[in-house]
């Protein structure tokens, strides 16, 4: 069985952040390759839904109902709902995901 990923609005706007971002401080080219590379890793998902960890901030609150991949250093946060994914949070994993995930996802 193939699911549908999707990407939440706010999860658009972390890529185009982080489009942005690496474009400033790096290169366009970049920016465009590591953008690239977190929708296609992303899209594995279609196939492998249950494949992430659950993220261990959020299961020291005993939530279970989301869990992460990676394209280091950035963590993709999704949930499974039905047949499809939707990809929540995009971010560099270096930040304070504690605090992300409470502003993000209230109640995780």
């Amino acid at each position: 069985m193939s699911f549908n990923v999707r990407f939440t609005v706010a999860a658009h706007n972390d890529l185009r952040e982080i489009h942005a971002y690496i474009a400033q401080n790096d290169s366009l080219e970049n920016a465009d390759y590591v953008t690239r590379e977190i929708v296609r890793v992303a899209l594995v998902l279609r196939d492998f839904p249950n494949r992430g960890a659950h993220p261990p901030e959020m299961l020291a609150r005993s939530n279970r109902s989301y869990r992460q991949i990676f394209f280091k250093p950035y963590r993709i946060l999704y949930r499974i709902r039905a047949n499809t994914v939707f990809v929540a949070i995009v971010a560099d994993g270096r930040r304070n995901m504690a605090l992300l995930l409470g502003r993000r996802l209230p109640g995780s």
